[in-house]
């Protein structure tokens, strides 16, 4: 299955002029061929191509299919890498994975206070679109890290960090069906904020017994949770 993504939808549906593009241009569709779409809150669209126009791809809804989600809802509030790159990374793969909100967290070491919101919601559109996901990915605002803790209220919530403080680790926890993940920039977190965030009901877990990086590290968060379910 191809997957296209659009937010409008009527009888007769406009996609964007990138994904006319690539629809048209690329893979060479034409009048009369089905495809598929989603809008990224759950709903598959199946269409069927009734102007061909490379700029405006005009279609006609065919079909409308709701598909289930997946069994958990994890935030990730993960502090911006230094090098972009990585941090866009960590979106493409997550979302991939299987993600329901992400918050970039400004904390104290952050290197990086300030990200291309448009630039990130296109990476987690693409990577939508390969993994033949339905769910978008809620991406928020970078936040100060002070003001997410004390407004968080998953009913689980986590801050990992390389802090000697004990050992438990997340791959132990018992599944949580709501669960917020708190991922620090390359310093780590400060002993100031992992204990704001646990006198905000934060519990301090290790993701392994390596040092990892804060890409590297959401990642391993999200596959957690993930194969709890």
């Amino acid at each position: 299955m191809q997957l296209f993504y659009n937010t409008d939808f009527h009888d007769n549906i406009f996609l964007d002029k990138n994904e006319s593009k690539h629809l048209i241009k690329v893979l060479r569709k034409k009048n009369n061929d089905i495809i598929n779409i989603t809008d990224g809150i759950g709903n598959l669209y199946i269409a069927e191509i009734i102007n061909d126009n490379p700029k405006a791809c005009q279609l006609r809804l065919v079909e409308k299919k709701k598909k289930k989600k997946h069994k958990y809802n994890l935030h990730i509030a993960i502090a911006p890498t230094k090098n972009i790159e990585r941090f866009e990374w960590f979106l493409e793969k997550a979302t991939e994975i299987g993600i329901d909100e992400i918050t970039p967290l400004i904390c104290e070491k952050s290197e990086r206070r300030k990200i291309k919101i448009e630039r990130c919601e296109k990476i987690i559109i693409s990577a939508l679109k390969q993994s033949l996901k339905f769910h978008k990915p809620k991406l928020n605002p970078p936040t100060l890290f002070n003001d997410f803790v004390k407004k968080e209220n998953h009913d689980k919530k986590y801050i990992a960090s390389c802090n000697d403080l004990d050992n438990l680790e997340l791959k132990n926890e018992d599944a949580h069906k709501s669960c917020t993940i708190l991922i620090g920039p390359e310093g780590d977190f400060s002993i100031d904020e992992v204990s704001k965030s646990i006198k905000n009901n934060f519990e301090h877990i290790i993701l392994g017994k390596s040092r990892l990086r804060t890409e590297t590290a959401g990642i391993v968060a999200v596959s957690c949770i993930n194969m709890k379910f």
